[in-house]
């Protein structure tokens, strides 16, 4: 891979790389402090709980929006093409037909 990807997908991927790893990193500082910090079990579930639950929500919601975003585009490109071939073929009709279908639009 380069520096610099060229299609949606490979930004994509590296994006949710580096946001999964920031996340892991987030809840690894927060748990080391919550250890230092506190000395029963039930304090540190609860602060790394709740964290943890706000970091797998935002995350969550990137990685709910990029494939949206996948699957947009995909029509999209499958719709223009759909078009294409559907105009290419109107093209080679004669205009008898032509006139026929239009009667139906």
């Amino acid at each position: 891979m380069s520096n610099n990807p060229g299609t949606a997908d490979e930004k994509r991927v590296i994006y949710g790389f580096w946001i999964v790893l920031f996340g892991l990193f987030v809840v690894g500082v927060v748990f080391i402090v919550a250890i230092l910090k506190w000395t029963t079990a039930a304090d540190v579930a609860t602060a790394v709980g709740s964290l943890t639950g706000v970091v797998g929500t935002i995350v969550g919601a990137f990685f709910g929006v990029q494939a949206g975003a996948s699957g947009k585009e995909k029509a999209e490109t499958a719709r223009a093409l759909a078009e294409d071939k559907a105009v290419r073929l109107a093209a080679e009709l004669p205009p008898e037909a032509v006139k026929r279908a239009l009667k139906y639009l």
